[in-house]
């Protein structure tokens, strides 16, 4: 196997812009969420997605135990948002607290504001390193296209521009 530098893939991945979500999970009363930009879709039949969150943390312990997960996709004016999940308040001890939340199938937090949601239920799960890597189907999703994203590239918030 080569030994890649992280520092050289990291650079290299300044260079793909993301969208931004929250991933939240709940495991008998523990709620948690973190930000995330690994995630996709990955088939519309079965209604498919993908999630990768870093192992060791509380979201991951969450979504092992509840094998659910929510994901809230942020629109432009949410960067607050994306930083407190991100962990940039370090301060916040329950990030959940801060936000208002509503839950779908699941019972898994999805944060009021987001552009869409997605509540999802664990099919399969892949150690992938340093992260895990789950695969789910939606079992419930709202969104109606409409809005503006937040986007992540190059380590700096961005918003979607219309060209014409």
């Amino acid at each position: 196997m080569i030994n890649l530098d992280p520092e050289a893939l990291r650079s290299a991945m300044r260079a793909w812009s993301a969208g931004v979500t929250v991933v939240t999970a709940v495991h008998e009363g523990e709620r948690h969420g973190m930000t995330v930009n690994s995630f996709t879709s990955i088939s519309l039949n079965p209604a498919l997605v993908t999630v990768s969150l870093q192992q060791h943390t509380r979201t991951c312990e969450l979504v092992l135990k509840s094998h659910a997960f929510g994901v809230t996709i942020l629109a432009a004016d949410q960067t607050q948002v994306s930083d407190l999940f991100a962990g940039r308040m370090p301060e916040v001890e329950d990030r959940l607290a801060t936000v208002q939340t509503k839950s779908l199938a699941t019972g898994s937090p999805l944060i009021v504001g987001g552009l869409a949601w997605m509540d999802c239920r664990v099919v399969q799960t892949y150690d992938a390193g340093m992260n895990m890597l789950f695969i789910a189907v939606v079992v419930a999703a709202h969104g109606t296209g409409t809005g503006e994203p937040l986007l992540y590239h190059n380590r700096e918030y961005w918003k979607l521009a219309h060209l014409k």
